[in-house]
């Protein structure tokens, strides 16, 4: 275990030295969804579609999701230094909803650093941390930079988006058409506050 562990360190320090910030990843976003196209190797319309609805999404996140002041001291409160590492890809709508409040809170402390790499071109990466053995995305990595340890990690979803997906599969099996549309209004509606909460327990801060 204690190999293994190492060598998900190792190619979690790799990719950290490519990885793009937040606000690169969002501007990449952007570029893409006005040129019509996508990150990933498939430059489908479909998929260069969804690139465009996550950057209409990510724009709308970005201007609306603010960090209040009791969130702020509790942040404040962090005493060690944070990298989180994000995979993505600019079609998943779950990324487009999640990765601008996780950009939100990295800003609002100084103590987390974020840094975004495409899954796509981070298989290894992306394989050492599978979702029940799927490359599911966003995956968020999170690491003690003093320690260089691996102290958690978060994704493809929120904790209660999660356990929506898991009852949509156990009675459909499989995500709906209908299901992915309740879903978007469940990110709306909730208005990151799900996600904020993951966080906040994953950094002991809540």
């Amino acid at each position: 275990m204690e190999v293994l562990e190492k060598n998900r360190l190792e190619i979690v320090q790799e990719y950290l030295r490519k990885g793009m910030d937040y606000k690169a990843y969002s501007e990449l976003v952007g570029q893409l969804a006005k040129t019509g196209k996508t990150t990933g190797p498939e430059q489908s319309e479909a998929m260069i579609n969804y690139t465009k609805l996550s950057d209409r999404r990510m724009v709308r996140w970005e201007k609306t999701f603010k960090i209040t002041d009791e969130v702020q001291e509790r942040l404040n409160s962090l005493d060690k230094e944070l990298i989180f590492l994000a995979l993505s890809e600019s079609w998943c709508g779950d990324a487009a909803a999640s990765l601008p409040i996780i950009g939100k809170i990295a800003e609002a402390s100084p103590n987390i650093t974020f840094k975004v790499v495409l899954r796509d071109e981070s298989l290894d990466l992306m394989d050492a941390f599978l979702t029940n053995g799927a490359r599911s995305i966003p995956k968020v990595i999170v690491l003690d930079k003093d320690k260089s340890e691996i102290i958690g990690e978060w994704g493809p979803r929120p904790s209660i988006a999660t356990k929506m997906v898991e009852d949509c599969k156990r009675e459909h099996g499989k995500l709906t058409d209908e299901f992915k549309q309740e879903l978007q209004v469940w990110y709306n509606k909730n208005k990151g506050q799900n996600i904020l909460e993951d966080i906040l327990e994953l950094l002991a801060l809540k």
